[in-house]
């Protein structure tokens, strides 16, 4: 699929690996000639205007609401499994599954689908694809859950395919996701949480949780950005300690494994893509959000990015990131 839109204005470089980048042609070369050696017929599907609609409208909102979302969670979820699968039935293909090349398992547990751990963990992607439905799991193959990058590489040089080392891909827009939000800058303050000016910032888009580089403030020991207020156009910074939250909560949920969370329920829990799961108690709210309690502590939990809990390496439940304590 193509998703790249009208964005001359940009000036990205052609040859990106990121996902959202303006000439894939080679790419697409590369994919036909393989599809020609295998018989297998090879489709281009346009959806740049499905993609603007469901993820970089969603991208650009949370952003200037001061929170951080990942664009790859929604597309999985509104395109790659969504309209994808949607423009291809509609154009007439014929297929009884839909497989890709994903990092991850499809598990039957007797009663419901879940996406499960792959078996290279450092390649494991089921935590970009907490967020797709039962009907959309009983469809899937994901061919690549079960081996390891190294054996995929075998058999890719077995089938012919010489260029199974170029760079992957490690995000989704390879410029400053600002490029992206087209909005002008907006100066703020930079505050402590007792209130105190520290400095300025430009706008409370060029910040996430968490971060330390490029504050511009001088202190006795380095600074994290704490919070983002909307409301008021501030950063709220402090220092390391301050980033520790013991209590995570999600909304707008998706039941993985389980229909629902009964119950205090002992999981491991990630709240970003990168870095090992945690050990968490979670329970479910009245309102259908989810709360996990992390006894050793994370660190700059951010509004916007996924709570994905696991339970015996199968998604449980994952929601979005409302705020932390």
């Amino acid at each position: 699929m193509t998703i790249w839109s009208n964005r001359a204005h940009l000036e990205r470089p052609t040859g990106s690996v990121s996902c959202f980048a303006p000439d894939k042609s080679e790419d697409i070369a590369k994919i036909k000639e393989m599809c020609a050696r295998l018989g297998i017929e090879h489709h281009t599907l346009e959806l740049s205007d499905r993609f603007e609609e469901e993820v970089l409208a969603n991208f650009k909102e949370e952003y200037l609401e001061g929170k951080t979302p990942n664009p790859c969670v929604w597309c999985n979820q509104k395109i790659k499994f969504g309209a994808m699968v949607e423009y291809a039935g509609a154009s007439g293909l014929v297929f009884d599954k839909f497989a890709t090349g994903h990092y991850a398992r499809i598990v039957h547990t007797g009663k419901r689908w879940a996406v499960g751990k792959a078996k290279d963990e450092k390649k494991d992607q089921s935590y970009f694809l907490y967020r797709l439905s039962q009907e959309q799991l009983k469809t899937i193959l994901f061919p690549l859950g079960e081996l390891a990058k190294d054996e995929v590489r075998v058999i890719l040089k077995e089938h012919g395919h010489v260029s199974d080392d170029q760079e992957e891909s490690q995000d989704f827009y390879d410029g400053p996701y600002t490029d992206l939000l087209e909005v002008e800058d907006k100066k703020g303050a930079i505050i402590t949480r007792d209130g105190r000016i520290l400095g300025t910032h430009k706008g409370i888009w060029h910040y996430t949780i968490g971060q330390r580089r490029g504050l511009g403030i001088a202190a006795e020991r380095p600074l994290y950005v704490l919070e983002l207020r909307a409301s008021t156009n501030e950063v709220v910074v402090g220092f390391v300690d301050e980033t520790v939250q013991h209590q995570v909560e999600a909304t707008d949920v998706v039941f993985g494994s389980v229909a629902m969370i009964e119950g205090e329920v002992e999981v491991e829990a990630k709240i970003r893509s990168v870095g090992r799961p945690k050990k968490a108690i979670a329970r479910r709210k009245e309102d259908g959000s989810i709360v996990a309690f992390f006894p050793e502590g994370v660190n700059a939990a951010t509004p916007g990015q996924s709570l994905v809990l696991y339970k015996d390496d199968l998604v449980l439940a994952g929601g979005i990131i409302t705020h932390a304590r």
